[in-house]
């Protein structure tokens, strides 16, 4: 399989997946209504909390399927490790999805601050969530294998495919059919089931062949094997849906349903911050991996702080704009005046916190390169212990305002404290530098340029016409960041000297003609 290809398909899938998500969400809204909003803005964060029953087993999977391929164990020992993973994933979704359905009816009483809505209809839906996560966790076990196998073109595709009738084709089904939660989710339901049965025909069509005399029966054994390293991919994506979704949990249970789906439009827009960086980090890590296993320390740091300087051009205009314009942002997109209001200073705030998370994820990558977490398992355990009950305590305090709050400074303070730590432990004398160099002269240009446009203009009524003043607004922050860029002026340098080198030698075979 092309590495090129997989990468590209990776890219398209991913970012399809996530920007027809975001675009569809006024439709829902429109159709739904914002309290039932909330309950698909409440089935989106259960569904991560899911992840933290896969214990590492996805990712194991995986990384067996890739050693499959390069020879390191046989076809049988493949299979063996598949049904003992079917066995504990069957076994989990099952009791997992049973344990929610039987929580329902406390969830829509008690947790769930519902105005409107019919109760019996939330604990409905509730129930109808609970099938729905555990059919999908259970995909996570095939996408694996065929992850492994390096179908990623296969995948993507299907991946696409799905998020269409998941996030697009649903809406004919709410105006034709019914808009109501329960309509919402059971269309869902029938999703969820068509999915899983795909991607269990595509993974055992490439499993390995077995004899018909050869029965596979399930048992635990396979499991020993790897337990050690599931064990360390489950701690590092426990504490990761510990950060990203305790606020998410703890406000769906303090504020009115109605407000909690603008709390959670606002966070899913927020979101697109950490998405359109992504693709390129998912590149960084095998490159950098690669030049660490060479020797070639010094094409490791070039290439880490060409890709932070990337990123922040990237990332920082788009943090800026959904930052400083979000009331304008959300109202061009939804064009629902309260929805524009109401979730405006939460954008703000997670804007700036997803802004700031891009480039405090980069000392992770040098870590990961270098192949030693030592310091960010640390630093993920004192993360954990500070931000939970910082969080508890704003979410309680001053709601959905104080959840944005917490998750900035749960992002700045590491940007402040921790990063210089994990610098010093790798390259000496290179923090300071990669904070001068590839971040201040990046960012900040773009802040007084935003400012300028904060302080001057003067918004349309039109949506279309702010729709243009947004996108006018966000193409200049991105040309002031790009030429603020060492690495993006080398290039642009380097571009304009092979076209003049061009132009240079048409002349002169023009001149040699006559």
């Amino acid at each position: 399989m092309s590495l090129k290809r997989n990468i590209f398909a990776n890219y398209v899938g991913q970012i399809y997946a996530t920007l027809i998500g975001i675009l569809m969400v006024p439709m829902y809204v429109k159709y739904m209504g914002t309290e039932a909003y909330g309950l698909v803005g409440f089935y989106s964060m259960l569904q991560v909390w899911f992840q933290l029953l896969d214990m590492g087993l996805t990712p194991t999977m995986a990384r067996e399927t890739a050693r499959f391929n390069g020879g390191a164990i046989d076809g049988i020992s493949l299979r063996r490790l598949l049904r003992a993973l079917e066995g504990i994933f069957i076994g989990v979704a099952f009791f997992g999805a049973a344990g929610v359905m039987l929580c329902s009816s406390y969830v829509a009483n008690s947790w769930l601050n519902v105005q409107n809505l019919p109760l019996a209809e939330v604990q409905s839906a509730i129930m109808l969530m609970a099938v729905i996560v555990a059919l999908r966790w259970v995909c996570g076990l095939y996408r694996g294998a065929i992850n492994g196998f390096e179908r990623m073109v296969w995948l993507n595709g299907f991946n696409i495919i799905i998020a269409t009738m998941r996030f697009a084709l649903v809406i004919p089904f709410l105006v034709y059919v019914g808009a109501s939660p329960t309509y919402f989710f059971s269309y869902q339901l029938v999703l969820a089931v068509v999915e899983v049965v795909i991607l269990l025909l595509q993974a055992y069509r490439l499993m390995p062949k077995i004899g018909k005399s050869e029965k596979i029966s399930w048992e635990c054994r396979p499991l020993r094997k790897v337990l050690r390293f599931s064990l360390t991919i489950a701690f590092t994506s426990s504490a990761w849906v510990f950060i990203t979704q305790t606020d998410k949990l703890l406000l769906s249970g303090l504020i009115p349903l109605s407000d909690y789906a603008f709390f959670t439009l606002a966070v899913l827009v927020a979101s697109g911050i950490t998405v359109i960086s992504g693709p390129i980090s998912g590149a960084l890590l095998p490159r950098m991996t690669k030049l660490n296993a060479e020797g070639d320390e010094s094409g490791l740091i070039r290439l880490y702080r060409n890709a932070t300087q990337l990123v922040a051009v990237i990332a920082v205009p788009a943090a800026l704009v959904l930052a400083c314009f979000a009331e304008n942002v959300l109202w061009a997109w939804t064009g629902n005046a309260e929805i524009a209001q109401k979730a405006a200073p939460v954008l703000t705030l997670y804007a700036l916190g997803n802004g700031i998370l891009v480039l405090v994820a980069f000392p992770y990558y040098l870590q990961f390169a270098k192949g030693d977490l030592k310091l960010h398992l640390i630093g993920n355990a004192w993360f954990v212990a500070l931000f939970i009950p910082s969080l508890y305590y704003a979410a309680r305090k001053f709601g959905m305002i104080g959840a944005g709050y917490a998750w900035l400074l749960a992002n700045l303070l590491p940007f402040i404290v921790w990063l210089p730590v994990v610098h010093r432990r790798f390259v000496n004398g290179l923090h300071i530098q990669w904070l001068l160099y590839d971040v201040s002269f990046i960012v900040g240009p773009p802040i007084i340029v935003v400012y300028l446009f904060a302080q001057l203009i003067v918004w349309p009524e039109e949506r279309l016409f702010v729709v243009v003043y947004i996108i006018g607004i966000s193409l200049v922050l991105s040309a002031v960041a790009a030429i603020s860029s060492s690495c993006i002026r080398a290039i642009i340098r380097q571009k304009i000297r092979i076209v003049y080198l061009m132009i240079k030698q048409w002349m002169i075979d023009e001149n040699t003609k006559e």
